[in-house]
């Protein structure tokens, strides 16, 4: 597996660019791969509440929540959602979380 390097440790990733280790993530990383993955400069509370939630979904349930299931804890719109996370809530969003890339996912 290929791998990433951040503040001077290799992170493995998987060929999309996922983390391999959950375990590995912290907000550190979520940053950088916000800006390196996404284009996001700043994660804003916004951005946290996506990424928080499907994290602790994830680490309980071993599994993503499917996107229905994030607009409605959130509250936010699917198109706000969208617009926090350029290439999708579930693709982006876990990404940034550091969760694999969910089922489904293209």
């Amino acid at each position: 597996m290929p791998f990433v390097e951040f503040n001077g440790k290799k992170l493995e990733v998987n060929e999309e660019g996922f983390l391999a280790d959950p375990a590995e993530w912290n907000k550190e990383v979520a940053e950088f791969f916000a800006k390196k993955e996404e284009g996001i400069e700043n994660l804003s509370e916004d951005h946290w509440a996506v990424i928080n939630y499907i994290r602790e979904f994830y680490l309980e349930k071993e599994t993503a929540p499917m996107v229905r299931k994030i607009v409605k804890t959130t509250g936010f719109k699917l198109k706000y959602i969208y617009e926090l996370f350029p290439s999708g809530p579930a693709k982006g969003a876990a990404k940034i979380a550091g969760l694999p890339k969910p089922d489904g996912c293209v």
